[in-house]
């Protein structure tokens, strides 16, 4: 049998997509699953053992392209697969799936796609408070509610991988490493400041530990900052590598700082210690899916407010947590 499964546009929510695919496989030995994805999070993707083959989903956010959408349905007609399960909840993500023909198109009603999904999911946002969850009822009957436990995400990243990967960088691996990762691609509400994570940056290279910073090329402006307050502390490797390159890096390293991001759920993934800093969202959601996660949240009466930018304009959730508390969440577990 071969399904297709349509992959969210986020790299965290791929990630926490991944148990779902391994269940599928597990309940159906033999089962063929590729995948449709935006060319962004097909990195991620590549690393799960559960994905055959990446089919590149060409669309922008939000765009429709009627006719590059039919052009595609029939590409994918012609491949035969039996179901597809669509993660996302939009009405244009069941679109391509449809015009397929797939016969069987399994997902949440999401916005009215009667006919589009055949076997339709209702959510009930209380019984399945983890977007995992909701996942991970894709493989179950409408109804059912998804059996448990359910095993954390998990990508690959083997020793050849790194090594392979540093060789490709030219970069010689030190004897500690945190990781710290900065940026968030939602928005600056859930961003720990530049200047928290410079201090916190002194502290750790005053006791021999090598800190690196990783994201994409848009949070260079933020490393570069970082760097400048914490002048030769850090190794700025922001848009300078793959994001499949990101992946072996944070797998070396011995602990990772970040931001509720994607990159958080790839180091969670990866089974690396995290301390994840939280202000304008919600860990009771999309929480860092690991046995050695540590949450930083100061819970103010405004927080979480689901917003981009502090609609208050003080963003006291994250200024008010200090660089002393984390240092002190880094040694629980990595000590000095």
């Amino acid at each position: 049998m071969k399904a297709l499964i349509v992959a969210p546009a986020w790299i965290g929510d791929t990630i926490m997509a991944q148990p779902l695919f391994a269940r599928l496989r597990a309940r159906q030995p033999g089962l063929r699953l590729d995948a449709l994805a935006p060319r962004w999070v097909a990195p991620v993707l590549q690393r799960m053992d559960d994905i055959a083959e990446i089919i590149d989903s060409p669309f922008k956010h939000g765009e429709l392209s009627l006719k590059a959408r039919w052009r595609l349905g029939r590409e994918l007609a012609a491949r035969d697969y039996a179901a597809v399960y669509v993660l996302p909840n939009s009405l244009k993500s069941a679109l391509v799936p449809f015009l397929a023909g797939i016969p069987r198109r399994v997902g949440f009603t999401g916005e009215a796609r009667y006919g589009l999904i055949n076997l339709r999911h209702t959510l009930d946002e209380a019984a399945l408070p983890l977007m995992i969850e909701r996942f991970m009822q894709l493989a179950e009957p409408p109804g059912t509610p998804p059996e448990k436990p359910i095993a954390p995400p998990r990508l690959r990243s083997t020793a050849a991988d790194q090594a392979r990967t540093l060789g490709e960088l030219a970069i010689e691996k030190p004897p500690r490493i945190v990781a710290f990762c900065p940026g968030a691609e939602y928005g600056p509400a859930k961003r720990w400041p530049a200047a928290h994570f410079a201090v916190l940056a002194q502290a750790l290279a005053a006791q021999g530990r090598a800190v690196w910073l990783f994201g994409s090329a848009k949070d260079q402006a933020v490393a570069e900052e970082i760097s400048r307050l914490a002048p030769g502390c850090c190794r700025n490797l922001c848009g300078g590598t793959s994001l499949g390159q990101a992946v072996d890096l944070l797998a070396l390293a011995e602990l990772v700082v970040c931001n509720d991001s994607g990159l958080m759920h790839v180091a969670a993934a990866l089974d690396r210690p995290i301390v994840a800093l939280y202000g304008s969202s919600s860990p009771g959601f999309t929480p860092p899916l690991s046995g050695q996660a540590d949450i930083l949240s100061l819970r103010l009466p405004c927080s979480p407010c689901f917003e981009r930018q502090c609609p208050l304009g003080h963003l006291d959730c994250l200024n008010l947590l200090t660089p002393q508390q984390v240092l002190a969440a880094i040694e629980k577990r990595s000590p000095a």
